[in-house]
């Protein structure tokens, strides 16, 4: 076909170039073959060398071919194409430029031209997709296939690196479109689909995902100014519109992308009105359909946000349109509307120079960011939190709102969701940092000053009232003084013609407004203007008074200046000393001067403004301790993100001086000890920056600092708090973190070389003893000095500080069981070291002096004794027997004394009893301990060093035959048996010789348990405490003297009139639990009953032990553990707390309170020993909340509903459906319920019952699926029937319904039934709902006997169906107990 007679038109898909269609339409003759392909190429580039451009209008054939055969042909062949169309389009641009210049221009030539255009630019950029396409495919692949080696696979699929060759592709198109190539069409109209096939490439470039990677963001830009162009030069805005509201909807990395796009287009193009129009395409898009459209509402909702980043100026005129998406259902639209408007706030509306329709857009955009802080949904909430800590952070914030979203985050910190609590956290943070008040926030420091100013500033209101009263009170005087003056200048102006006055009187002024303007100019001392005017007055105001009736001469003239002059002063005399008139002139005259009163007035001002600062500063506090004492409650919680951002909300808090924020750091402290390497970390930086970063200008000021902050932290510290402190100063001394001059301080002042008091002194070596755990070192190179500062010889010897060293000694042991392997000796010391001599010396010269600082002194020394001496039960008994000793000599000279009188009886005083009962009892605990981890310890070590010399000393043959003991030591039998042996050994020893014959032990048990057994005669509260705590101690030491002191054990746990007594029994009677559990267990009982105790410190003591030996397994948890539930409900906090951790740690161990549940159940809604309803529906919110699988709801809906049957209290059928209201129900728990309906059904005439069932109906309705709301229906208008007209409503809504549901009852057993037999009811007679109101004489006797006795609902733990099976825990999901005491009867207890 001529090139001169045939016309070029763009197909909308390949194919249509190979039908003919209209005359002089162009058509593709041929697809050439494969093997033509390269020969045509080369024949094509040598037209173009002589024809230039116009080539293709010859060769076209061939690129469509090689189109047509992309996916078959050689990749050099691609490249070379590629590289010649390129070229080709680039040398027709080129040719355009100066051929569109030419007015001469032929009709053929032109055609030509446009023809070669078209086609050219068809070909390329079909070729440009065909690689794209192809390179897509790739990326698809390596993100299924994770990437690895993408880009190698990207280059061998095309041939060379594809992204490098877009972006001149598309530069290239880009000069082609500046080009005014309209000039080459008819009528100068450039045909759409020209425009539609070059920005469609850039659209099809912006689909490959990989578009948004930081490398492909030279290409980005080239798209954007392809676009841009078009948008500009050829009317593409409505297109570019749709096309991006489209792109949005389908490609969720295309909003950044598009973003810089706009943006690029509104500000370098000058095209912002496409803003206008893409928003307004997303404000017209129906809520409804975009909370379908998640896909299309989180790309619009990116792009929304973060093209609001980018010009938020522009996007502000267009705001209106999207405040409908704000009452939308779907969340991420209004997150985006929000966020939208803070960053216009923050970019456009901020600063205080604003006009005032900007300043009312701006209060507007704050009003609904305020008002979404309390949205149904927290992702709102959440982000509302985030969008205005960005706006304190910056600063942008209006003073007078702080109050209020202070509030608002205050409010927010009891927020459901933990993610708004850790934003609230974060706002109130950033308020902190960000305040303009003050950079110490204490109420205490606050209100000081706003009282003294506020009085300051009443006393000047007071002043200033006080002067305006004054001038009011004198107008005479006021017109006393200008008197003269003025008649000076009347007689004056009385010789001048009226003719020449200035002052007029308009037509429209009354009477009274020229004699406020005579006033005027009299206090202003403008006399003259003031009689010119007065006499204008007379002549315009005859028939009014004043003026009527006045003769000019001076005297009537003068009288009528004064009257007005006067009047106003007279009116208000008495007033409130507002500013009156007469007052400025007042001010003006000789009495009161106008410079004056304007700096009272402004003094006033500037006080007024002080005050407000003061008081909104004294808010601002008080607000931020209210959010500190909510925040320090959020301490424990469960997400590890919260707890780190109250961790930092604390250590900022008290960085500002609050006070209440003290509690908050202490109370971290325990946090050390988390599993989540987060928070413990989260922990050591806030002490890191609190305490080790201290100001100072040197560095031994710094050090002053540090240990004055830590000994702060000791005051009055608990024993966990110390513990705690010390495990974060073991970590900072073990990363050097901890300088050598604070070391060396606390040294000088242990050892008094620098000037401190007793305290501190003992606080320096309790932080030396800390730091010693970290690096041993600190203590043990200077063990003889502490020796010497704290267990010298002096008198009276100081107990607390003696204490304090041999913690701090005992820093150097290692406290640990030694482990199998070990190799090396324990560090020890030799009896006779200076040390035990010391400490032995202060135990029984200590004896008998009533110092109760001695009672924790002898306990530590001897725990100090059995770490470090060898032979340490030599030393121990040298102090029992000297003290022995001491207190058998007072009883003799005792018996001395009374024998003279005859009549008393010898006494020993009872501080010397009780130390010596607590000194053998702490005595015996250390000798049990000191067998099994040293001594047990050792004799392994020298097991293991024997083992592997005789192994070394054997010859090879040996070693080769003795195959069966290899066998045995790599199955670690031979290891095992000796660690029996070896522990066989101990508790024989512990059993058979430490409490028998001539110990000194034994020695002490019949005064001990003379004391204990007769607590009439030793009735003394410190004494008994001792006696009952060294019992405990001495029972730990063997089975038998265990098993045979029991009974006397857990009868003073019971009936003990002290709680110290029963507290330290529970604590002794624990630890035998974990000891001897067999002997033990039958005792269990009076364990949980402790946990009713009156005394809240016997509580709380029993709480923690239960909590211990429950989740150890150290005990059986059956329904006693309902002692435990009543715990949530106590009326102490910290209790309470106590018994929600439990039960928090508990629910972590498979299936434990789902099969606990019913027993609680029934002993709490017991009417004899149960709880009240409003604590039991507190106790079971709790309980139920961890009841979350859907197997173990449907089993308990359907265990409750069967309990129905057994309840005989109206109080237990409001408990039950309370039970179950409060669970997690899904479709098939209801079909559960209606499976067991007729176990209920009679109990709905009762309103509470009636109510619960319909709270879960309500609750179903929410998630519920169209399919099973017909259900939820059915189920809804049963319970309906049944609260109205009773079970007989049921048989009638049943007959309504045909009766299908009771021929489906008589045609098949129950579910229940069927699945779950109920072995302790006797006949099926048993399971009739009893009528209401029906009489016992009905009944049979036997019937009769069964209800009396069962008075509570009785739950059956063994009952279970096959579908609670899944639900249950299997033998490998039960914990086991590892202890090294045989429990073989508990296994067979627990079986």
């Amino acid at each position: 076909m001529s090139s001169q007679n045939f016309e070029f038109r763009l197909p909308l898909s390949p194919e249509e170039l190979l039908k003919s269609g209209d005359i002089n339409q162009y058509v593709v003759q041929e697809v050439l073959p494969i093997k033509h392909l390269p020969s045509q190429l080369r024949a094509f580039q040598s037209a173009f060398r002589t024809r230039g451009p116009l080539a293709i209008l010859d060769h076209f054939d061939t690129i469509y071919s090689i189109l047509h055969h992309f996916r078959s042909i050689d990749p050099g062949l691609k490249e070379d194409t590629l590289e010649f169309l390129t070229k080709v389009v680039s040398c027709h641009s080129q040719e355009l430029s100066s051929i569109l210049d030419d007015t001469a221009l032929s009709v053929s030539d032109r055609s030509a031209h446009l023809n070669a255009l078209k086609m050219n630019c068809y070909a390329l950029i079909r070729l440009l997709e065909s690689f794209e396409n192809m390179t897509s495919r790739t990326n698809v692949v390596d993100l299924d296939t994770g990437g690895k080696g993408k880009k190698a696979r990207a280059k061998a699929a095309v041939g060379f690196d594809w992204e490098e060759e877009k972006q001149p592709i598309l530069q290239l198109l880009t000069q082609l479109l500046q080009l005014d190539i309209r000039h080459l069409w008819n009528h100068s109209v450039i045909e759409e689909e020209f425009v539609s096939l070059v920005v469609g490439c850039g659209y099809r470039l912006l689909e490959n995902p990989t578009i948004s990677f930081q490398k492909n963001r030279p290409t980005r830009e080239a798209i954007a100014h392809l676009l841009g162009v078009a948008l500009v030069r050829y009317n593409h805005m409505l297109s570019a519109t749709v096309k991006i509201i489209q792109m949005l909807q389908h490609f969720e990395h295309l909003p950044s992308p598009l973003v810089a796009a706009v943006t690029l287009w509104a500000t370098e193009y000058g095209v912002k009105s496409i803003v206008g129009e893409i928003v307004r395409e997303i404000g017209q898009k129906c809520p409804q359909e975009l909370s379908r459209d998640t896909a299309g509402a989180k790309g619009f909702a990116a792009f929304l946000t973060e093209l609001a980043e980018q010009i938020p100026a522009v996007l502000m005129s267009s705001m209106c349109v999207l405040l409908d998406h704000l009452d939308g259902e779907n969340y991420m639209m209004r997150n985006a509307v929000l966020a939208a408007m803070t960053e216009m706030v923050l970019q456009v509306l901020k600063g205080d120079q604003l006009e005032k329709a900007a300043r009312e857009t701006r209060d507007q955009f704050l009003d609904i960011l305020q008002a979404h802080g309390h949205d149904v949904n927290s992702f709102v909430r959440s982000r509302v939190l985030q969008l205005f800590t960005r706006i304190v952070q910056q600063k942008a914030l209006p003073l007078t709102r702080f109050q209020a979203v202070v509030a608002l985050a205050v409010g927010r910190l009891a927020d459901k969701s933990v993610l708004v609590c850790k934003n609230a956290i974060q706002l109130l943070a950033s308020f902190l940092a960000n305040n303009p008040f003050s950079c110490k926030l204490s109420d205490a420091d606050l209100a000081g000053p706003l009282q003294k100013e506020i009085q300051k500033l009443q006393e000047m209101r007071a002043q200033r009232r006080a002067v305006a009263a004054a001038a009011a009170l004198d107008p005479e005087e006021e017109w006393e003084a200008m008197l003269p003056e003025l008649k000076s200048t009347l007689q004056q102006l009385l010789k001048l013609p009226q003719e020449e006055v200035e002052q007029q009187i308009a037509d429209t002024e009354t009477a009274e407004e020229v004699k406020g303007r005579i006033r005027q100019l009299l206090a202003k001392a403008s006399y003259k203007q003031a009689i010119i005017l007065t006499r204008k007055a007379t002549s315009h105001f005859q028939d009014s008074e004043p003026f009527s009736h006045t003769a000019v001469e001076e005297n009537s003239f003068l009288n009528l200046l004064g009257l007005i002059f006067k009047e106003p002063a007279a009116c208000t005399q008495g007033s409130s000393g507002d500013t009156v008139p007469g007052l400025s002139g007042s001010e003006g005259s000789a009495s009161v001067p106008e410079p004056g009163g304007s700096e009272r007035n402004a003094e006033l001002v500037k006080q007024e403004m002080l005050v407000q600062y003061l008081q909104d500063a004294y808010s601002f506090s008080q607000k931020v301790t209210e959010a500190v004492g909510i925040i320090s409650k959020m301490m424990y919680e469960n997400t590890a993100t919260v707890v780190q951002e109250v961790i930092e909300f604390f250590v900022m808090v008290f960085q500002f001086g609050v006070p209440q924020a003290l509690v908050g750091v202490r109370r971290m402290l325990p946090l050390i000890w988390s599993k989540e390497p987060g928070v413990r970390e989260a922990v050591l930086n806030a002490y890191r920056q609190l305490y080790l970063t201290p100001k100072g200008d040197s560095a031994r000021a710094m050090a002053q600092a540090l240990v004055q902050n830590l000994s702060l932290l000791l005051v009055d510290a608990s024993v966990s708090t110390i513990q705690c402190l010390e495990e974060i100063l073991c970590e900072f001394v073990q990363k050097d973190e901890i300088k050598p001059a604070v070391i060396q301080l606390l040294w000088e002042r242990a050892t008094e070389k620098v000037p401190c008091s007793p305290l501190e002194r003992c606080s320096s070596v309790m932080l030396l003893g800390m730091m010693a755990r970290g690096k041993p070192e600190i203590v043990g190179s200077n063990l003889d000095t502490l020796v010497k500062l704290g267990l010298g010889e002096t008198f009276p010897q100081d107990y607390r500080l003696a204490q304090q060293v041999c913690l701090a000694i005992a820093s150097i042991s290692d406290r640990r069981k030694p482990s199998l392997g070990e190799r090396q000796l324990p560090f020890r010391l030799p009896q006779d070291h200076r040390l035990f001599e010391r400490l032995r010396e202060m135990v029984t010269k200590g004896f008998a002096h009533p110092d109760p600082l001695w009672v924790p002194f002898k306990e530590v020394a001897v725990t100090l004794t059995y770490q470090l001496a060898e032979g340490p039960e030599v030393i121990c008994a040298q102090m029992l027997q000297g003290c022995a000793k001491q207190a058998l000599e007072r009883l003799e000279k005792s018996a001395t004394a009374s024998s003279d009188s005859k009549d008393t009886v010898p006494v020993l005083p009872t501080f010397l009893l009780m130390n010596l009962l607590s000194l053998a009892g702490d005595v015996a605990l250390q000798q049990l301990v000191h067998l099994e981890q040293a001594v047990s310890g050792e004799l392994s070590r020298r097991r293991v060093l024997r083992e592997e010399q005789e192994h070394r000393t054997k010859g090879p043959k040996e070693k080769n035959t003795s195959s069966e003991t290899t066998m045995d030591e790599e199955l670690g039998l031979v290891g095992a048996t000796a660690d029996d042996t070896e522990a066989e050994l101990v508790r024989s020893i512990c059993e058979q010789e430490l409490l028998e014959g001539n110990q000194v032990l034994a020695a002490f048990i019949p005064l001990l348990l003379k004391v204990c057994n007769n607590p009439g005669v030793y009735n003394n509260p410190e004494l008994s405490a001792a006696a009952s705590l060294a019992l405990g101690k001495f029972c730990m030491i063997s089975a038998p003297f265990c098993d045979s002191q029991l009974r006397l054990l857990f009868t003073m746990l019971e009936k003990s009139s002290l709680p110290t007594v029963r507290s330290n029994l529970m604590v002794a009677t624990g630890d035998l639990a974990i000891r001897f559990p067999n002997l033990v267990d039958p005792w269990t009982p009076h364990l949980y009953a402790r946990l009713r105790d009156p005394a809240q410190q016997v509580r709380r003591t029993a709480g923690l032990v239960m909590t211990h030996l429950i989740l150890k397994d150290m005990v059986k948890v059956k329904g006693q553990v309902s002692e435990m539930a009543v715990l949530l409900i106590d009326p102490v906090p910290q209790i309470a707390a106590l018994a929600k951790n439990f039960f928090n740690e508990l629910s972590h161990k498979g299936n434990a309170i789902y099969n606990l549940l019913p027993d609680v159940i029934s002993r709490l809604s017991d009417p004899e020993g149960g709880v009240e309803e409003e604590p039991f529906h507190t106790i079971m919110k709790q309980l139920l909340s961890y009841i979350t699988k859907d197997k173990q709801t449907e089993s308990l809906v359907e265990k409750l509903c069967q309990r129905f049957r057994t309840a005989r209290t109206e109080r237990q059928y409001r408990d039950l459906a309370f039970c179950v209201s409060q669970l997690p129900l899904t479709e098939r728990g209801l079909h559960k319920m209606l499976d067991n309906f007729d176990c209920f059904g009679d109990k709905l005439l009762d309103e509470s019952v009636f109510s619960a069932f319909l709270s879960v109906v309500g609750k179903l309705r929410r998630g519920a699926k169209p399919e099973g709301k017909a259900v939820i229906d059915e189920f809804e208008r049963k319970l309906r029937a049944c609260h109205t007209r009773g079970m007989d409503g049921i048989e009638e809504h049943e007959a309504g319904q045909g009766g299908s549901q009771r021929a489906l009852s008589a045609k098949k057993p129950s579910t229940v039934s069927r699945q779950q037999p109920l072995t302790s009811v006797d006949s099926d007679n048993d399971f009739v709902t009893p009528k209401p109101r029906r009489t016992n004489h009905r009944r049979p006797n036997t019937q009769q006997c069964k209800s009396k006795k069962k008075a509570k609902i009785v739950f059956s733990s063994d009952e279970a169906s096959e579908d609670e099976l899944s639900a249950e825990m299997t033998e490998e999901e039960t914990p086991k107990r590892t202890t090294p005491i045989r429990r073989a009867s508990a296994r067979r207890h627990r079986s």
